[in-house]
């Protein structure tokens, strides 16, 4: 991220201008799955940054004009229609589409606030590979939780971090960025809301190195929420004792490079 004085009209022309002191180079694409948003979508796209790159909007066979909205907001907006059902499968369809070199996600309900993503890509840019979106990180904070949705969150994410050696404060968030190598590190292959649960899980095992970034999560503006907090969070425990813990990779991987050396200063 260049800092030296220069103004945007002085940046080059691959750079995106953030402010007078910050710009960068990659691409940024956000990621939007929106079934029945039309009244939300507005309050969404008014906190979205001017520099990026692409919004994707993936559309869950909408009845209320959602599309049309987006398009009114933002004409350049691609849209992208999601023949299968839940949101991993709308986000995978997502981030399929995108051509930006970081990826976005972002809910539709106007419970994320878009000025928070300058913090997820500078993290990335500073050597992360998953910015992790977090309520429970100092600075963070959170509008749209009950005490027994805290409760199961705190049980999921500490089962996450005893089983895969991970130091999350937060599990069940959806407000994530990465760059899109990850994917390919991942493999994403489930359609519900634990899609986000099953992302923390790999970009650990995969070794990648992530950031937890302090995010507020606001109340959901118009409409009523698909998650069900019993049901989904069965869906996530049962992607957390699926998936088979690599710390054993991970810790041989960790060490490969200090062995190397070592072997180095022998010779």
């Amino acid at each position: 991220m260049p800092d030296d004085g220069a103004t945007p009209d002085d940046l080059p022309a691959q750079y995106r201008a953030i402010s007078t002191h910050l710009a960068i180079a990659p691409r940024v694409s956000v990621v939007i799955p929106a079934m029945n948003e039309a009244e939300n979508l507005p309050y969404v796209f008014k906190t979205l940054p001017g520099w990026i790159h692409e919004v994707v909007l993936v559309d869950g066979n909408s009845t209320d004009g959602t599309v049309a909205v987006a398009r009114g907001l933002r004409p350049d907006v691609v849209v992208v229609p999601q023949h299968g059902k839940g949101k991993g499968d709308a986000l995978i369809t997502g981030f399929h589409a995108c051509s930006g070199d970081i990826i976005v996600m972002v809910d539709a309900d106007g419970s994320a606030n878009g000025q928070e993503i300058v913090s997820y890509v500078s993290a990335l840019v500073s050597g992360a590979d998953f910015a992790k979106g977090s309520r429970f990180a100092n600075g963070g904070g959170t509008d749209d939780m009950t005490p027994v949705r805290k409760l199961g969150n705190w049980a999921l994410c500490t089962a996450v971090n005893a089983k895969f050696g991970a130091r999350y404060t937060d599990l069940c968030y959806g407000y994530n960025a990465f760059w899109r190598h990850c994917l390919d590190e991942i493999d994403l292959d489930c359609t519900g809301f634990e899609v986000e649960t099953l992302m923390n899980i790999r970009v650990v095992k995969a070794g990648l190195k992530v950031q937890e970034i302090p995010s507020h999560e606001y109340l959901r503006i118009h409409g009523a929420s698909n998650l069900r907090a019993v049901r989904d969070g069965i869906r996530v425990l049962r992607v957390i004792l699926k998936e088979r813990s690599n710390r054993r990779g991970l810790r041989v991987r960790a060490a490969a490079p200090k062995a190397g050396l070592a072997r180095g200063d022998r010779s």
